[in-house]
């Protein structure tokens, strides 16, 4: 406060006063870590309370929130394994007794977001094994003062440190190792240089940044509910009046022109000369978005930085700087993260976990199941075993074979290639020796496929139906067979008939068509007609091969490779060139799901697990018809009510991979 003098109009000293206040911004480093006389405990932050400062960044930043739920959800992973696990059943249920999820996952939190963690050892009454491990809230806990050879002996438990009074008395529980007590703390923090009773966050230099977001939002926040502050300052020049009248013309004032509602309002004002008059200064800031535009971005980036996150798009966070669009890029950041921040959270857990374990005789190689793409590792099979690319990796080799014999997955253990067979629809296993080792197939035997033989005939029957139309129809659209409504709604929606120009009507009569060049079998022009086709002759409906898995793990039939080569150069079948392919030749005869039918190509396609599909596409006839304004919202098909039911038998089939079938298209018996 400022006190001035001057005279009034009438020659008297007049005490005149300006009020002002300076508000300071804190600044936050280091924590403070304080030992007491008083005390026995070490306190954490000059008020005692830093472990909420972190949760107070944590919970106001939204880039500083992101970043350690991200990376502890990493470090977790899908939780704990043990390569070995299979060989030691009995120890492998303990650990996960032991070490459950649900401690686990809490602990990872709390070593990336306070950078330490805690969990509570339980004995049983004899103490000769750990019964229990629970999850133990940090921020609760304070070390115990270090005795003469420098080792901390106990933490003491309270629940609300900054506003302990000297006459309580906090619960002081024994550090792991150093007691015969029942319940001991283990406590997990890593190594930092200067510190010896608590460790620093590992995103330290991000803290100031995180406030800073946190600010930024309350300010925008706050010039949005108060509407005044600071665009303004009002002066009275009419004397200062008392305590009382300057709250309540605040009051009015706020009421009238604070909040965003209240934006563009003008005031009006009424005095009684000019001397009197309410003075309004704006208080205008130079640029102020662009200050705070860069204040907020700059944050972002700090706080990341901090993290050491190499991509915030590892994170779910959208960045502009195209870095989205390179997908080798975006690998490369997540094993550099995983390698650089994840992995030694994870190796720090584990150490720790390993001496728990050992006090119980329990020794196993612990990993944490990645959260990484498979994609993303890089291993070689045929030098490294199942175990040390489990443990390098963090991924569960036993879901996945590490070796093919002629496209085909085969595993080390009888019990894998049974469980395999069970997804795959069949039973057990057969045997095959390779380098001396023997390798577990799953199934009994190999599936049945076409013979060289009977591949040869059946092409040899579609090649000499493989269709191009030619120029006079225009491909559509095209759909998986498995609509329930009929072939004519999903046409008549799609196409529209036009007029038709006497020329063209001539053409079309008298069959002067030519046939499309190719150089694929004795491809036709599709002159033929089929039974689905429209009886106008505005559209015909042809069959294509296409893939029916988007991932394939064996070797593709020689039948599916053709046919897919075929479709790859725009070849395509009437139904009745398909069925003629199945029914006409003797073909497969050994693996007809019934006696008295032929081996269906257009329900079974290549056989047993084949991943393929047909696919059925419409085509128009150029002269007579033009393109439906429904073309353009192909998905409204889909709500057509069906008129009736013009669909061939199988046709739902023939839309699915086989190997997505019921029984995967193996024999029923």
């Amino acid at each position: 406060m400022k006190k001035t003098t001057k005279r009034d109009n009438q020659g008297r000293f007049a005490k005149n006063y300006s009020e002002f206040s300076f508000v300071n911004l804190a600044t936050y480093t280091s924590p403070e870590i304080i030992e007491v006389k008083q005390r026995d405990w070490v306190q954490y932050g000059a008020d005692n309370n830093y472990f909420q400062f972190l949760i107070d960044r944590y919970n106001g930043s939204p880039t500083n929130n992101a970043a350690i739920n991200g990376i502890s959800q990493q470090i977790y992973g899908k939780g704990l394994n043990a390569t070995d696990a299979s060989r030691k059943p009995n120890e492998y249920a303990q650990m996960i007794t032991l070490l459950n999820p649900d401690m686990v996952q809490k602990v990872c939190y709390d070593l990336k977001l306070m950078g330490q963690a805690a969990i509570q050892v339980i004995y049983n009454k004899a103490r000769t094994k750990i019964s229990m491990c629970e999850h133990f809230p940090i921020e609760t806990l304070r070390a115990e003062k270090a005795n003469e050879d420098g080792d901390i002996e106990g933490y003491y438990y309270f629940n609300d440190w900054p506003n302990i009074k000297p006459s309580d008395k906090p619960l002081r529980i024994p550090a792991y190792g150093t007691s015969k007590e029942n319940i001991e703390i283990y406590y997990i923090k890593p190594y930092k240089a200067g510190f010896y009773y608590y460790s620093p966050v590992d995103y330290q230099g991000g803290l100031q940044y995180a406030e800073l977001e946190e600010e930024i939002s309350n300010y925008h926040l706050n010039n949005i509910m108060q509407g005044l502050a600071p665009s303004m300052l009002i002066n009275f020049n009419n004397g200062t009046p008392n305590q009382e009248q300057r709250e309540l013309i605040e009051q009015r004032i706020a009421q009238k022109f604070s909040g965003s509602s209240n934006a563009g309002k003008f005031i009006l004002a009424f005095n009684d000369n000019k001397e009197s008059q309410a003075e309004i200064t704006p208080v205008q800031l130079s640029d102020a978005h662009q200050q705070y535009q860069f204040l907020s971005d700059e944050s972002t980036r700090k706080i990341l930085v901090s993290h050491r996150i190499v991509s915030p798009m590892l994170l779910g966070i959208k960045d502009a700087s195209g870095f989205s669009s390179n997908a080798d890029e975006i690998k490369n950041a997540s094993i550099l993260m995983d390698n650089t921040v994840i992995r030694p959270f994870q190796e720090l857990l584990i150490k720790c976990f390993d001496k728990l374990l050992a006090f119980n005789d329990i020794a196993l190689k612990l990993y944490f199941i990645t959260l990484q793409p498979l994609e993303f590792t890089e291993v070689d099979t045929d030098i490294q075993d199942k175990e040390d690319i489990e443990e390098e990796t963090g991924v569960e080799m036993k879901k996945f074979s590490l070796k093919k014999i002629d496209g085909t997955e085969v595993y080390e253990t009888k019990e894998e290639a049974e469980a395999k067979a069970k997804e795959q629809g069949c039973e057990g296993y057969h045997e095959h020796k390779e380098d001396e080792k023997t390798w577990y197939m799953p199934c009994k035997s190999h599936p049945v496929d076409l013979s060289s033989d009977d591949v040869e005939v059946v092409l040899g029957t579609l090649n000499d139906s493989a269709v191009k139309l030619n120029e006079d129809w225009i491909k559509v659209a095209e759909q998986d067979t498995d609509s329930e409504y009929s072939d004519e709604d999903w046409a008549n929606y799609l196409i529209k008939e036009k007029p038709e120009t006497t020329l063209s009507k001539i053409k079309r009569i008298i069959g002067l068509v030519s046939a499309t060049e190719n150089n694929v079998g004795s491809v036709n022009d599709g002159s033929e007609q089929s039974r689905l086709d429209s009886k106008n002759g505005l559209y015909r409906i042809r069959y294509t091969y296409r893939k029916g898995v988007n991932k394939s793990n064996s070797k593709s039939r020689a039948f599916c490779t053709q046919m897919m080569n075929l479709s790859t150069q725009g070849v395509v079948w009437r139904l009745e060139d398909i069925d003629n392919a199945s029914y006409s030749a003797n073909v497969n005869v050994e693996f007809r799901h019934e006696p008295s039918l032929r081996y269906d190509i257009f329900t079974l396609k290549g056989g047993v697990y084949c991943q393929h599909k047909w696919v059925k596409v419409l085509y128009r006839l150029a002269s007579n018809t033009e393109v439906s304004e429904n073309l353009g919202n192909y998905n409204k098909t889909k709500t057509i009510p069906a008129s009736y039911i013009k669909n061939p038998i199988g046709y739902k089939d023939a839309a699915i991979a086989t190997t997505r079938l019921p029984g995967k298209g193996k024999y029923p018996n």
